[in-house]
């Protein structure tokens, strides 16, 4: 049985304000910190070792991943870095209020920004403050304007197909920090997830998710390391931002 860990960065001080944040390079809140820590001590306790792992170039996942490990005792491990796992870029609502744009342009239309499949946002402005183009970690990348979540599947795929998922075969128990929307592009292609039902799939913050294959790595299990009614309570966290009233 091969093991991977999918774990979504702790909640970022962006989050907090429920900001639209894409690849905006903000740092964890003070909760953020503390659900990074418990993820650490949740995979401690469950037995995880894991021989490596991979993180974006975002400093809320890389933050996540070092609390992670530093609880875990595993700070040594090898972590690549890759801007392929970043967050789905929000072109020119990177930066926005949410709950602000819902108002104006309806909760359906943020919603469609925010999980529409195949919807991109508007173009980021060359203009906005926000825009990575010019950053230099990114020298050599052709820095999106927005995305879409099919196209962050599209970045994803080549990095699960030609590493990751052969790093697992080959038995490699591996941990992902990332955001939420590249690990949705993870799961959509680890389970051959349908547009419909990835689109609806939420995945709560700093709370790992654990796939367990078959020896052809067909997903034979996935759970979370939490009781129900703390998922259920992360869940509804995700699920209402961009609503006006909860």
């Amino acid at each position: 049985m091969y093991k991977l860990v999918l774990l979504r960065h702790g909640e970022s001080v962006w989050n907090e304000k429920g900001l639209f944040t894409g690849w905006t390079d903000v740092d964890l809140s003070e909760n953020g910190l503390i659900e990074a820590k418990n993820a650490g001590k949740k995979l401690k306790k469950a037995g995880f070792y894991f021989d490596a792992a991979y993180s974006s170039y975002l400093k809320r996942a890389l933050k996540t991943l070092d609390i992670v490990l530093e609880e875990m005792e595993q700070l040594w491990l090898p972590v690549a870095k890759d801007w392929r796992l970043n967050e789905r870029h929000y072109g020119n609502l990177q930066g926005l209020n949410k709950k602000q744009m819902a108002k104006k342009f309806g909760e359906e239309q943020v919603k469609i920004w925010r999980r529409g499949y195949d919807v991109r946002p508007p173009k980021i402005d060359a203009k906005n403050k926000f825009n990575q183009k010019g950053d230099p970690r990114y020298h050599g990348i052709k820095v999106p304007e927005g995305e879409s979540l099919k196209d962050v599947v599209a970045r994803v795929a080549p990095i699960w197909e030609g590493e990751i998922s052969r790093y697992v075969k080959e038995g490699h128990q591996l941990l992902i920090a990332a955001s939420g929307n590249s690990l949705r592009a993870l799961v959509k292609l680890i389970e051959d997830m349908p547009e419909e039902e990835i689109v609806e799939f939420n995945i709560p913050t700093a709370i790992p998710l654990v796939y367990e294959f078959d020896k052809k790595m067909r997903p034979t299990h996935r759970y979370y390391l939490a009781s129900k009614k703390e998922l259920q309570a992360a869940t509804a966290k995700v699920t209402n931002q961009g609503k006006i009233k909860k």
